[in-house]
């Protein structure tokens, strides 16, 4: 089993921006070197006894939609079956993520990231 910040140093040459994370990502040291390496900054939450760290307004708003994209992603493992191991091809592969996503898309409440719907 591979810890994610391992994985993640692994596929950060393909990111950029604000990468936000959950609390098993708190690290000093993995957030020093992606800002180094990369010009990524990482955005976690707070453990009990941790002391904040100063967060723009908008690095904020993007923690508390963390939660949001969870449940978007849990309804498409969940409910569209898009975690499914068991494909035998690599088109097998590519038919149950497409049909999942198109699956959602037909969902007629899905969670909303920012504000209201037009």
């Amino acid at each position: 089993n591979t810890d994610d910040r391992q994985a993640l140093k692994q596929m950060a040459k393909q990111l950029s921006g604000t990468l936000v994370g959950d609390k098993g990502y708190i690290s000093k040291d993995l957030a020093d070197w992606l800002k180094k390496e990369y010009g990524i900054t990482l955005l976690t939450g707070v453990k009990k006894g941790m002391k904040a760290p100063k967060h723009t307004p908008e690095q904020k708003r993007l923690l508390k939609q963390r939660g949001v994209v969870e449940t978007i992603f849990d309804q498409l493992k969940n409910l569209c079956q898009i975690e499914h191991s068991c494909h035998r091809s690599e088109k097998g592969f590519l038919l149950n993520l497409i049909s999942g996503l198109a699956a959602y898309c037909l969902f007629p409440y899905k969670p909303m990231m920012f504000g209201k719907k037009s």
